[in-house]
């Protein structure tokens, strides 16, 4: 046994000895997520990234804008990731129950989907960028530089769609190396060129949101090789083993049912967790831009810190789903039940550590001035991940089995009904920026502790047999 072999056994043990996860599941759990959650962390690293560096050439008024125009980003990313949920619930189990031209015609169908809801997308930031930034009642510099990089990252949304599907498929089918590799290495590019572009080419948010385009699109035409069934040759990637075809078919009225109905649910529950920025960063806006800046570095470190539910999250359904569609429910269950464990587990860890440099992570951002309100917010989303790392994968539970229509209410309880009155709370009482600590908190541990109880009541193994192959037969 190798160096490496011989630590991940023992972490293994340990683990187990712990009453985490079982020896023979952590491997195959972690087979599966490493990759995902290196895939993660260099995605949403790239934003971190341009956020500093605009910080550093544009100043407070420009990493503001950025961080209104990121909102906007980052609902695309959502819509996105609900879309590829549906995706990879249908694909893991059609895959796992060996019925793979259905599993190819799943991923046929979320690609032209995907197309047909990014045109509109596009349309809306080329044409009213500067009405969009202007909802957040910003300062002059600042809707500039927003409208900007909204302008300049249009392009980027149907190629970052089109990624998301064929992320989720490779994930579907147990391949988490080959999109870790691509979405890496695309991330960065991404980097090297905004880089370029805001320092060399002095185009300051311009330049970030060029290199996110130019980067992004260069993923797209790497992962659309291999899922179209083109070999990597010896670059160690796979090609798709459910490709997409020309030949077709390209739609299945029955699949396509089944497809929005999974996916509907999820695209609204990702929309309430992305939507809740807009009034937060409303509110923030209110005490000025410097709050804004500090809200927006501790929600990029935070979401750096939820690059473990990239895998972990991903993890949990594709080998609920896998295990559903072979007819083994207990199996399934029981890993959902310890990825949970292990995540928790590992996040703790994670925030610890933020909370522990949080100044010195602030510092990177802002000037020596601001470092205290915005170290301030870094801890709170540190704690506040600990509940995303509970929620992602307890739903990501759920979403193997394609029941996603609870955790769509649970994502709407805690933002709506707790957290944005909490932020609210903080422009009529004392309570001030207190109210959007509190509102971190609630947003990410009232849907955690939900949908943790709706999986542990275990609805989703009758929700299950609506989407295994063996239901056409049925």
């Amino acid at each position: 046994m190798t160096g490496g072999g011989r630590v991940v056994d023992l972490v293994a043990r340990t683990l187990e000895r712990a009453g985490i996860i079982d020896a023979e599941r952590f491997r195959p759990t972690m087979e599966l997520a490493w990759p995902r959650i290196v895939t993660g962390f260099a995605i949403m690293s790239k934003q971190t990234a341009d956020l500093a560096m605009v910080g550093i050439a544009v100043g407070t008024a420009g990493t503001a804008g950025l961080a209104f125009a990121l909102a906007y980003w980052e609902i695309v990313t959502l819509v996105g990731l609900g879309l590829a949920g549906g995706t990879v619930s249908l694909v893991s189990q059609n895959y796992g129950g060996e019925a793979t031209d259905r599993a190819s015609l799943v991923v046929t169908q979320s690609v032209v989907l995907a197309v047909a809801i990014a045109l509109p997308l596009v349309a809306g930031f080329l044409v009213f960028a500067e009405e969009l930034i202007g909802l957040f009642d910003a300062t002059p510099d600042s809707l500039a530089h927003g409208s900007t990089y909204l302008v300049f990252v249009a392009p980027a949304v149907c190629f970052e769609l089109c990624n998301l599907i064929a992320s989720r498929t490779y994930t579907g089918v147990g391949d988490t190396y080959t999109e870790m590799v691509v979405r890496a290495g695309g991330a960065a590019l991404n980097i090297v060129l905004s880089a370029a572009f805001i320092f060399g080419a002095g185009m300051g948010v311009a330049g970030a949101a060029l290199g996110t385009t130019l980067s992004t699109g260069f993923v797209t035409v790497v992962l659309g090789w291999g899922m179209t069934g083109r070999s990597y040759g010896r670059l160690g990637m796979e090609p798709s083993p459910v490709p997409i075809t020309r030949s077709g078919p390209w739609f299945e009225a029955s699949l396509a049912r089944q497809l929005l109905e999974i996916a509907t649910p999820e695209i609204g529950r990702r929309l309430a967790q992305g939507l809740i920025v807009f009034p937060l960063l409303w509110v923030a806006a209110s005490f000025g831009p410097v709050i804004v800046t500090a809200v927006e570095v501790g929600r990029r470190v935070r979401s750096l810190i939820n690059s473990i539910n990239w895998g972990m999250g991903l993890a949990a359904s594709s080998l609920v789903g896998q295990h559903l569609g072979a007819d083994e429910a207990d199996e399934a269950g029981a890993y959902g039940a310890a990825i949970v464990r292990l995540s928790v587990a590992i996040y703790a860890v994670a925030a610890a550590l933020v909370i522990v440099f949080a100044d010195p992570i602030a510092s990177l951002f802002v000037g020596a001035d601001e470092v205290a309100q915005a170290g301030a917010f870094v801890a709170v989303g540190a704690v506040s991940s600990i509940g995303f790392g509970i929620d992602g994968t307890a739903t990501g539970a759920l979403l193997g089995a394609g029941d996603t229509r609870k955790p769509f209410v649970a994502s709407l309880l805690g933002r709506y009904a707790f957290a944005l009155p909490a932020a609210a709370l903080g422009l009529v009482t004392p309570l001030g920026i207190g109210g959007l600590y509190l509102a971190l908190l609630l947003e990410t541990y009232v849907p955690a502790g939900i949908n943790y109880w709706l999986f542990r009541r275990g609805d989703w193994r009758a929700v299950s047999r609506r989407y295994r192959p063996s239901s056409e037969a049925g």
